[in-house]
């Protein structure tokens, strides 16, 4: 039988790279390159999500006591970036293979032409049989370094692709039906179709301490991508064989069966896009024909809004009761919007002076949650 070609993003944290220490565990970083060589050199297209740029350059400078400051995880991953991807190059280059790094921030994926020339690039690289090592770019972070920064990039570098697998290797088996660590009758979930409330509440914390992710970093990573018709795979990184057998179908860790269809990139962008703008409240029957038929969201059905935000921007829409329930590009500033709230669309222009189409956000630039 003729075995699928699959775009594969796997995503390695701290813990993995480093066994649990202080430095870089290249003996496993060796074992991890091989994974992805064999399955490269079988057809399949892989890129990597690395994390332990600031590991790195600890180990590089021996600082490893230095204070947490932003400034200094700032200057250590300046350092450990470049120390950081040589280990990959060096690695991969004992399978004739070249990799190509891209450091990339949340930032540079919230605006669409952003996120589509990263997507031409990460396609580029794949056409030319290099394989993307993709990081947070920590070095020139304007703001304190986020918890699950790279669970979450690897969601959207898995949109990028267009991938068809997303693993998620960490120090957990998976996600059981309770910590492992406190609780000995605690069951791995093999295999998980829906990703409710009570999957989150399940998610725990990160053993090792040197990462900046947990596993309720990697669910949320997974609901982006599972949404988007990926495959998800959180398991051990130091389980013997676990890309290739993740790749081939075989029962490791937790495995998120992927939905029916897919979201077309535009609203995959929208679906992940980190930065909320502000808010939308509808009343009950634009809530029911955004929901139930699929409607644009019309300034007759609009309530108010919380701000201030402007045209283009990402907002959430949400009930008369809070309740969200989809989110989309608008095509008005929360201060026009103010002013044609509740009027019939022919009304706009008149209102304004101008009109920047008859819907506030259109149907296809809106995505349910």
């Amino acid at each position: 039988m003729k075995i699928k070609k699959k775009t594969i993003v796997v995503k390695l944290g701290t813990s993995v790279l480093t066994s649990g220490t202080t430095k870089l565990d290249r003996a496993h970083m060796v074992e991890i390159v091989r994974q992805c060589a064999q399955l490269q050199k079988q057809g399949h297209q892989i890129i990597v999500v690395t994390s332990g740029a600031i590991a790195a350059g600890k180990e590089h400078l021996n600082m490893h006591d230095i204070a947490p400051t932003i400034a200094n995880k700032q200057m250590l991953a300046a350092v450990g970036q470049g120390q950081l991807i040589r280990e990959w190059e060096n690695l991969f280059k004992i399978y004739d293979l070249h990799v190509g790094q891209m450091l990339l921030t949340r930032a540079d994926l919230d605006d669409h032409g952003r996120f589509l020339n990263a997507r031409d690039t990460i396609k580029t690289l794949l056409k030319h049989h290099i394989i993307p090592i993709v990081n947070e770019n920590d070095a020139v972070a304007t703001s304190e370094i986020k918890v699950g920064d790279n669970d979450n990039l690897s969601a959207l570098v898995a949109l990028l692709a267009d991938a068809d697998q997303l693993l998620l290797l960490t120090d957990q088996a998976g996600l059981f039906t309770a910590d492992p660590r406190s609780n000995p009758d605690a069951q791995l979930l093999t295999e998980i179709s829906q990703i409710t409330d009570q999957i989150y509440a399940l998610a725990g914390g990160s053993v090792g301490g040197l990462g900046t992710g947990g596993m309720a970093t990697k669910i949320q990573s997974a609901t982006v991508a599972h949404r988007a018709g990926i495959e998800v795979v959180i398991a051990s990184g130091h389980k013997k064989e676990v890309i290739i057998d993740a790749v081939n179908n075989q029962s490791v860790g937790t495995r998120f069966t992927t939905v029916k269809s897919r979201l077309e990139t535009r609203k995959n962008w929208i679906f992940a896009g980190s930065r909320i703008a502000g808010t939308i409240i509808v009343d009950a029957g634009a809530e029911q024909a955004i929901l139930e038929s699929g409607s644009s969201l019309l300034a007759k059905g609009v309530i108010g809004t919380i701000g201030p935000f402007l045209r283009g921007d990402i907002v959430v829409i949400v009930n008369h009761a809070g309740k969200k329930i989809a989110r989309g590009v608008v095509r008005y500033k929360s201060i026009d919007i103010e002013k044609i709230k509740g009027l019939h669309s022919d009304q706009i222009e008149n209102c304004l002076g101008f009109e920047h189409g008859r819907v506030v956000i259109h149907r296809d630039d809106l995505v349910l949650l």
